[in-house]
């Protein structure tokens, strides 16, 4: 249950950011994607100056690694281009978020199967609102709007879309978080269940084969 609540938080959180991102990619796009290259090249070239401050610390007490030069090297450079050519971080991005957005969709999905499972009518407006962000993200993903003007306003209207949605069916789900606990509990009962019938099944059918088998042994004593 704590891990419910938790993920709603999560999720009521990221959409938020989500949403604010997309304003910000729909009335300040330039500045937004440079900002997120900016962010991205500052993580990227701290990333390889700890890595490179490991590996020069580790020549002193022969603990280096050479994968550590490597890395910091490579992840470095990868900074500094993130921070030179933000365009490529514009493309990057409805990937990244295509591929999250249809991560946290699918899991909203099967919620709205746990309520169709236990009869409760906000069942379909759940799937209807998954299917749509499941749709979003699908459309971030393969990314058709290449080459347009107007690219990362696009995406910075599905961004919104898909914030809006989430929101909305995280409170549809948060308030039957109890139908959705018993669902699941329901479920993971049914295959102890299951699993306890088989091993009762298997357990009666080889105290069968033992006792033939002793009466084999038996009846080939006396002959």
């Amino acid at each position: 249950m704590n891990s419910l609540k938790n993920f709603f938080r999560s999720s009521i959180a990221v959409s938020s950011v989500l949403i604010v991102l997309g304003i910000l990619l729909v009335f300040q796009s330039e500045f937004t994607i440079m900002a997120i290259a900016y962010i991205i090249g500052a993580i990227l070239i701290a990333l390889g100056v700890i890595a490179l401050i490991r590996f020069f610390k580790g020549l002193n007490d022969n603990t280096k690694s050479e994968l550590d030069i490597v890395y910091g090297i490579v992840t470095i450079l990868l900074g500094i281009l993130s921070i030179k050519n933000h365009e490529t971080i514009a493309s990057i991005i409805p990937f990244v978020l295509g591929i999250g957005i249809i991560i946290s969709s699918s899991t909203k999905l099967q919620c709205a199967f746990e309520l169709k499972s236990k009869n409760n009518p906000q069942w379909k407006m759940t799937m209807l609102v998954s299917i749509i962000s499941v749709a979003c993200g699908v459309i971030l993903l393969f990314n058709p709007f290449k080459g347009a003007v107007i690219i990362t306003q696009i995406v910075g209207v599905f961004i919104i879309i898909y914030g809006v949605l989430d929101i909305t069916s995280t409170y549809v789900i948060k308030k039957n978080v109890e139908t959705i606990h018993q669902a699941i509990e329901g479920n993971v009962e049914d295959v102890e269940v299951v699993d306890e019938e088989i091993v009762e099944q298997t357990t009666d059918s080889e105290e069968k084969k033992s006792a033939k088998s002793k009466k084999s042994t038996k009846s080939k004593k006396k002959s």
